[in-house]
């Protein structure tokens, strides 16, 4: 299957990239390709630091910059109710490939055959024979093949049996912070938006579709929500932040609440998102919000005034620190 124009959310810059799914459906030869392998969850501030390698290099060999990635993630296949919670669900990852300014992304379906292949055959099947591959750069601690049993040493010693080069980047640090998926997801967890943010590039988002609630904001508590649900992202701390959404390509600002309500005494966990002076019908359609700011803990309190109060400060809250960062 071939999916052409993959593209960024309307506000960020529309490439066009080719997305080829599964190595037998490629339907042409590709040119001088320069190849990263790997998972890139978050697509982050190291992915970014890898993909401009490629493009740098595939420039140089007038080739085309290609990622090569997987889906599912490989670790919810081999550890299946053990993997990790997505930073990016897969469609949007392509999305920020595409915006990363790659040509061509190979998604290969992930399974337990495939995890069998023997790093031998990943390298002469896939690489050499399927993708012509003329160079490769992958992280500091790339593995392969059935077991991790490549590395880089392995993947350098047939570079020079079929003709290709490896490239590797080092860590890449920010303020003396390592830059991983792992890294990101621990801050998004702890709440630190601020710093999760820093290593992704961009603000940490949810996207999901606005579901009915129990029809409390608006009736009840005289501030409207849109209520999301949260089904493979990596979620925030429990508490209040101020947010962006994105609704049918517009950005709004607001403030968000990820919890359970302990006022109400719910039970399952729900984001429900305020969005200043918006008022449109919006059940069922995707919306995209951006944690910008955590302002506060989730708490209960001893009534719907008291609540009313306190959603009224975050509130005004949230719109003064978005006025603040728009200047």
């Amino acid at each position: 299957m071939c999916v052409k124009n993959i593209s960024s959310v309307p506000e960020e810059r529309k490439l066009f990239m080719e997305v080829f799914v599964g190595i037998d459906s490629i339907p042409r030869s590709l040119n001088n390709p320069v190849l990263t392998i790997g998972n890139f969850d978050g697509v982050h501030r190291g992915h970014q630091t890898l993909f401009q390698r490629v493009r740098d290099w595939a420039s140089k060999l007038n080739g085309e910059a290609v990622v090569v990635t997987f889906d599912p993630h490989p670790l919810r296949v081999l550890r299946p109710g053990n993997g990790p919670l997505f930073i990016t669900p897969h469609d949007r990852k392509l999305q920020l490939i595409a915006a990363s300014g790659i040509d061509v992304t190979v998604v290969i379906p992930f399974d337990h055959r495939f995890a069998q292949i023997s790093a031998t055959d990943f390298v002469t099947e896939l690489l050499v024979r399927k993708l012509g591959v003329r160079a490769i750069v992958v992280g500091y601690d790339y593995r392969f093949g059935r077991g991790r049993e490549g590395d880089i040493a392995f993947l350098e010693n047939m570079g020079k049996v079929y003709g290709f080069e490896v490239q590797t980047v080092s860590a890449i640090e920010i303020d003396g912070t390592m830059v991983s998926s792992t890294m990101i997801r621990k801050c998004i967890q702890d709440g630190a938006l601020a710093e999760a943010s820093r290593l992704l590039g961009r603000p940490y988002e949810i996207s999901g579709t606005v579901v009915r609630g129990r029809n409390r904001g608006g009736r009840l508590l005289g501030f409207p929500t849109a209520n999301i649900r949260i089904h493979e992202h990596a979620p925030p701390k429990r508490g209040v932040y101020v947010v962006e959404a994105v609704v049918g390509g517009k950005v709004y600002g607001g403030a968000a609440n990820l919890g359970y309500n302990p006022t109400f005494g719910d039970t399952e966990l729900s984001l429900e998102v305020h969005l200043s002076g918006f008022d449109q019908d919006i059940y069922d359609q995707v919306i995209t919000v951006r944690f910008l700011e955590r302002l506060r803990d989730e708490q209960r309190f001893s009534g719907i005034e008291e609540l009313v109060a306190q959603i009224k400060k975050d509130c005004e809250k949230a719109k003064a620190l978005l006025e603040a960062g728009r200047r």
